[in-house]
């Protein structure tokens, strides 16, 4: 049972233990995270080229797609400890296979073993706050853990910009030690919250029957028009967004120079490219921990096609940008001006680097953005037009 004073706030120190452990473990493990995964791609083209990575790139979120089915499909059937003792288990392996690869291409597989194993995690630990949580107090949970995960956005960039150039492999080995850490106390600590007569275990004789099942109810949600015009403009919206994590890396580092953060009396400190890359996605983390409550405040009476719209123009221009001018401050400028755009992500355009320049790929982007606006206005032109659509 949760805790809650009079006047709605959340007590930490009264949360459920469950909670508490996934709130400790999880903050830990996201500040390694972006520690290691803003420079994956960097990693990876060095490595391979732009053109083999943007290709590898798009992989990783098919298998995220699918190990977020399973594990939610699994999650509802076996129970929610279990799967998340599995997802940790499976990262805490690739993690130990990733520092100890002799290749690239084992690198690429555990990297993808990484990414699948949180995958099948996520489902069944939302879940379990839904379980524990009344209705009405979600958000406030929900805005705690999201708060204490872009903390370690913020740190976590900056320290990577040094320590996975560096010194990948403790870095690697400290995610692995972390996560066996988290596993332990997962299976000592956390206890299970679905409902035991709610646990099924039809259909697990057949991994084919579980994603037919999933794939079954999709199926009637895909076909709501309007349904489908949201996803459609969610795609081309999110992928502004999601350079932060790919060919943003790839600009900075091969583009950007090294210079002077600031000057005083004579003296400098000067930031390598790489550094400059983990600052900005600092500044980005830092932005969004201390202003998503406020622009939520600001913005609680536009309307929701308004509200789309300026999020897909603000993280269109605003990527579009960054391949204006390479001085450091006018990079933080922009960094302001795409944060606020809608925080989602998908993997396009590393591959197109090893072509054409960087203004052609940030006009791509742009292009992007701009289909997602009309998009979005066709979207809510749809749904006041026929709102039986939507039903």
């Amino acid at each position: 049972m949760l805790l809650w004073k009079k006047e709605g706030t959340v007590q930490i120190r009264l949360w459920n233990t469950n909670l508490r452990v996934r709130l400790i473990g999880e903050a830990l493990f996201n500040m390694l995270f972006w520690m290691y995964f803003p420079f994956i791609t960097v990693y990876f083209s060095a490595a391979l080229g732009n053109y083999i990575a943007g290709i590898l790139m798009t992989v990783p979120p098919i298998f995220s797609i699918i190990g977020s089915l399973f594990g939610g499909a699994l999650a509802d059937r076996l129970g929610r400890r279990p799967v998340m003792l599995l997802g940790a288990l499976l990262q805490t392996v690739m993690f130990v296979l990733f520092a100890m690869s002799p290749s690239y291409w084992i690198d690429y597989i555990a990297f993808i073993g990484i990414g699948l194993g949180g995958a099948i995690y996520k489902p069944a630990s939302s879940a379990m706050v839904a379980d524990l949580v009344p209705a009405q107090n979600l958000r406030q949970i929900f805005a705690t853990f999201m708060t204490a995960n872009n903390i370690g956005a913020v740190l976590g960039p900056a320290l990577g910009a040094i320590f996975f150039f560096h010194y990948r492999q403790e870095l690697l080995w400290t995610c692995a030690l972390v996560l066996l850490l988290y596993f332990i106390a997962i299976y000592i600590m956390v206890h299970e919250t679905l409902p035991h007569s709610a646990k099924s275990l039809e259909g697990l004789t057949s991994i084919t029957h579980v994603f037919k099942e999933q794939w079954k109810g999709y199926g009637i949600i895909f076909r709501d028009k309007v349904f489908l015009v949201y996803i459609l403009a969610g795609i081309f919206a999110l992928i502004p967004i999601m350079q932060l994590d790919l060919y943003l890396a790839v600009y900075v580092i091969n583009n950007i120079p090294a210079q002077a953060l600031f000057t005083w009396n004579g003296d400098f400190l000067m930031l390598s490219s790489t550094e400059i890359f983990g600052a900005v996605l600092g500044l980005n983390g830092l932005l969004f921990v201390l202003f998503i409550i406020p622009v939520t405040k600001w913005f609680r009476n536009w309307k929701e096609r308004n509200i789309f719209i300026l999020s897909s123009l603000l993280s269109g221009l605003g990527t579009f940008s960054l391949g204006l001018n390479n001085n450091i401050w006018f990079l933080f400028f922009v960094t302001i001006i795409f944060t606020f755009g809608e925080i989602v992500r998908s993997p396009v355009t590393v591959f197109l680097s090893s072509w054409v320049p960087p203004m052609v790929i940030f006009s791509i982007i742009l292009v992007f953005a701009f289909i997602s606006i009309v998009l979005y206005i066709q979207l809510f032109r749809i749904y006041v037009e026929h709102p039986e659509a939507a039903d």
